[in-house]
């Protein structure tokens, strides 16, 4: 799932692509919100870390993973 990440004072938006479900990383992100750092892991076992105060706005995907190829018409 692709996790957007708009951070203050900066033109470019974070993308993580994480495994996590997206009511982990909503959690994460309301208490990122409260105070204190988000933190999330991508699909390659890298962390972010984004200060808080610092987030604008996230926007979650989905979990349902897109269909390739002829099968998905």
């Amino acid at each position: 799932m692709d996790v957007t990440i708009g951070v203050q004072n900066l033109p470019r938006e974070v993308v993580v692509e994480t495994e996590e479900s997206a009511d982990a990383v909503a959690t994460a992100v309301k208490k990122a919100l409260t105070g204190g750092p988000l933190e999330l892991t991508d699909s390659r076992g890298r962390r972010v870390i984004i200060p808080g105060e610092a987030i604008g706005y996230v926007e979650i995907g989905s979990e349902e993973q897109r269909k390739v190829g002829f099968g998905a018409v």
